[in-house]
């Protein structure tokens, strides 16, 4: 087998049938980091989506638990 480009997959536990096929077509390897920043792009817009609609209510008794939980958190520990 020739060196090529993607043989260090190879230490990843690649076999060499993909690494050929890597080495052959390297737009695969693009299309999939593309595809990993889209996904985890989206990912971070769903979260923001999901903080920016909370109602104020909501903000309030989730920073209340969040504060009772501190406030036993210490106090377990003596």
């Amino acid at each position: 087998m020739s060196s090529g480009q993607f043989d260090w997959f190879l230490s990843l536990g690649a076999t060499p049938e993909a690494v050929a096929v890597l080495n052959d077509q390297p737009i695969l390897f693009t299309i999939l980091l593309i595809v990993l920043v889209v996904l985890i792009g989206q990912c971070v817009l769903l979260w923001y989506i999901h903080y920016a609609t909370m109602k104020p209510e909501q903000r309030a008794a989730k920073q209340k638990k969040k504060d009772a939980k501190n406030k036993k958190g210490p106090a377990a520990k003596k």
